[in-house]
């Protein structure tokens, strides 16, 4: 079939799943027109990666989508913590964890919180969602082949597309090309690019099913996950609707000759009903799907003018939800530096700092997430010996710190992931929260602030005045888009921080010092005190920052 006149798109999005639909949706909300292609006719019908930990929360949040996962995720609102116990009718059943924030300490860190929304249930909502910020998404297409041209006038990436419901074929020019496209992704391969870690750890079969009693035996324990380990039958249970509709994963040992054929219904309805010890319990197999945990990081996250995301660069232990997290990360991480590129406010270099800054978090992540797969015992996971202790969850999730890349001012030699979590604006690292009102009355989180530009916080001093000056004027006169804020009590300040909070000591300045925060809400640079000429000094920072040299 002859292809159609070549289309052409800033950025072209291969895979429909949930990092592609992400990236789609921060890329509509920073105006960057793109294509989005999907091969499958539509999103996951199954119930998986259900667990959106509190910075995919803040960013979602920031993007307008988090009332609306939320909505989505209501019918489990209630359920927390993760079971053990040999049977749900045993009485050996223990609490791994029992709330996720015990102490109420989450409220004053952020302005979001941990929600429980399964992928079935989330990737309709960021389809519809980047389809009313006017995403092109074309699912049934199929990506046939891709190739890049030299940089210069007509660099790009040239892809054949394939419409599988009609045979259509056409072809897309797109000056940067998102591959979202899954662990075994085509796209990796075909730029050659390897990776490293441990490889496979376990594998398991995912069943779904109704079972009408199987409420009785959970009772009023509304759990996340219960890891069942009855000797007969391991396995992990979750609940879809706290009522009829369940998930269970069996282990599944291919390296023993076990085939995916080998779990009938019968076979996995007699599993079932021995792990939660319910013998007589009437079940209905609804779906199967195996699949594979693993510990793997690409070597490269890309080449050129492709760039990979989420699966495609990662591969994770699903305990603990962080591959879909770090996934989601990653889309949001690359958008505003692909805005800022498309919109020619930052040079081309900026691209390179999205390895630099995401790789080693990945790194760090997956080998946290092995680690917790055998803090819980997933069935089906022979850990090897040893292991000291291991960093707690909100360390990992929300103190991050990327060693090197757009950024001034950080160490390259620190660790990623920090020994505790503090809430404080290091450069290379999450930006604080803080509730703050305007001199309308609107309350606002500070992380409310970050996504469309550059932002300079600074104080209502007369060092703050000359901070907001210099940002109006040095953003003006390199076309950069960058929002400055003068935080204090008097007549003069955009915001007012609630209560005693004192703003500074948080990001670690001076009240005459200045913080500048990048889209993304990560730290871009900071001042601890006033400089003599600011308007050179935000100025130089902007310049080095955005690789505009």
């Amino acid at each position: 079939m002859t292809p159609q006149a070549e289309d052409r798109v800033p950025v072209l999005i291969v895979g429909g799943s949930l990092v592609g639909l992400s990236t789609s949706v921060f890329l509509g909300r920073l105006g960057v027109r793109h294509l989005l292609v999907e091969k499958h006719p539509g999103t996951s019908i199954h119930p998986r990666g259900r667990g959106n930990n509190l910075r995919t929360m803040e960013v979602f949040r920031t993007a307008g989508a988090e009332q609306l996962i939320r909505r989505a995720a209501s019918v489990l609102a209630d359920n927390h913590g993760i079971l053990q116990a040999e049977s749900l009718t045993s009485a050996d059943a223990e609490w791994l964890f029992r709330n996720i924030d015990p102490g109420g300490r989450l409220a004053g860190i952020s302005p979001s919180g941990w929600c429980l929304c399964s992928q079935n249930d989330l990737e309709p909502v960021l389809l519809k969602y980047a389809r009313d910020l006017g995403g092109d998404l074309a699912f049934s297409t199929e990506m046939l082949s891709f190739e890049q041209s030299a940089d210069g006038d007509g660099a790009g990436v040239t892809a054949e597309l394939l419409d599988r419901e009609t045979g259509a074929r056409r072809t897309v020019r797109a000056d940067y090309l998102v591959a979202a496209d899954g662990p075994r992704s085509p796209v990796r391969e075909r730029l050659g690019i390897g990776h490293s870690g441990r490889g496979d750890l376990f594998a398991n079969i995912s069943a779904t099913f109704r079972a009408k009693r199987l409420a009785e035996a959970v009772g009023d324990r509304y759990f996340i996950a219960c890891y069942l380990t009855n000797p007969e039958a391991d396995g992990v249970l979750l609940p879809v609707d706290n009522q009829e509709n369940w998930v269970f994963h069996a282990p599944w040992h291919p390296e023993h000759g076990e085939k995916i054929e080998d779990f009938t219904d019968q076979r996995l309805i007699a599993h079932i009903r021995t792990a939660v010890g319910v013998p007589d319990l009437e079940i209905e197999i609804t779906g199967r799907a195996p699949w594979r945990a693993a510990e793997r990081v690409a070597d490269s996250y890309g080449r050129g003018r492709v760039l990979l995301a989420g699966d495609s660069a990662h591969e994770m232990s699903p305990t603990g939800a962080f591959g879909s997290n770090t996934g989601i990360q990653d889309a949001h991480n690359l958008a505003w530096k692909l805005a800022a590129v498309v919109g020619g406010w930052a040079g081309p270099g900026l691209l390179e700092t999205y390895e630099a800054e995401r790789r080693p978090v990945a790194v760090a992540t997956s080998e946290r997430a092995s680690a917790r797969s055998a803090e819980h015992a997933h069935p089906g996971y022979a850990p090897p010996a040893g292991g000291g202790p291991q960093k707690g969850v909100l360390v990992v999730a929300l103190g991050y710190r990327y060693p090197e890349g757009a950024f001034l001012g950080g160490d390259p030699g620190r660790s990623v992931v920090p020994e505790d979590f503090r809430p404080v604006a290091e450069p290379g690292g999450r930006a604080p929260h803080l509730w703050a009102t305007a001199p309308d009355g609107e309350r606002r989180s500070t992380l409310d602030l970050y996504e469309r530009s550059m932002v300079l916080l600074c104080g209502d001093g007369a060092e703050g005045r000359a901070w907001h000056e210099a940002a109006r004027t040095a953003g003006a006169r390199l076309g950069v888009p960058l929002a400055a804020y003068r935080l204090g009590d008097s007549a003069e300040a955009d915001l007012t921080p609630e209560g005693d909070t004192d703003w500074a000591a948080l990001h670690g300045v001076s009240p005459r010092g200045a913080v500048m925060v990048r889209p993304d809400g990560f730290v871009a640079w900071r001042a601890e005190d006033a400089v003599d000429d600011p308007e050179a000094t935000v100025a130089g920072v902007l310049t080095t920052v955005l690789r505009r040299g």
